[in-house]
């Protein structure tokens, strides 16, 4: 049969697959990550409730929607039960154009201290 490891002693090892070949997932795992999506929300309006300001406010709200948005890729986007190279596919660009904008935001920080000390001493 398609779609089963046998071992040697000819037990089935693999989740028995439905004839249509999709693989159904127990509603369980949804409403999990339902309620800490929820939970992770309520954290998020809670930063803007207790009047954190500056760096810690954005480095909080910015945690809280990374890890928000890494729940539904992995799950409501079926990223967690896909095949490596295809996360990898969708995982790695995103996170190479961030190492970039951090690059992009601490050359351009050079360039206006260096812009500032040379048109300042003149």
């Amino acid at each position: 049969m398609i779609g089963f490891n046998k071992s040697h002693k000819g037990q089935d090892n693999a989740r028995e697959m439905p004839a249509d070949g999709h693989q159904a997932h127990p509603l369980k795992v949804y409403f999990i990550v339902w309620v800490w999506l929820f939970i992770l929300s309520a954290c998020s309006y809670m930063v803007d409730f207790m009047s954190f300001q500056g760096y810690l406010r954005w480095t909080l709200i910015l945690f809280f929607m990374i890890v928000k948005a890494g729940l539904i890729l992995a799950f409501f986007m079926h990223i967690k039960w896909e095949r490596l190279s295809l996360t990898y596919a969708v995982l790695l660009p995103p996170i190479a154009v961030f190492v970039f904008v951090a690059i992009m935001a601490v050359e351009s920080n050079y360039t206006v201290f260096t812009r500032f000390n040379f048109f300042d001493g003149g």
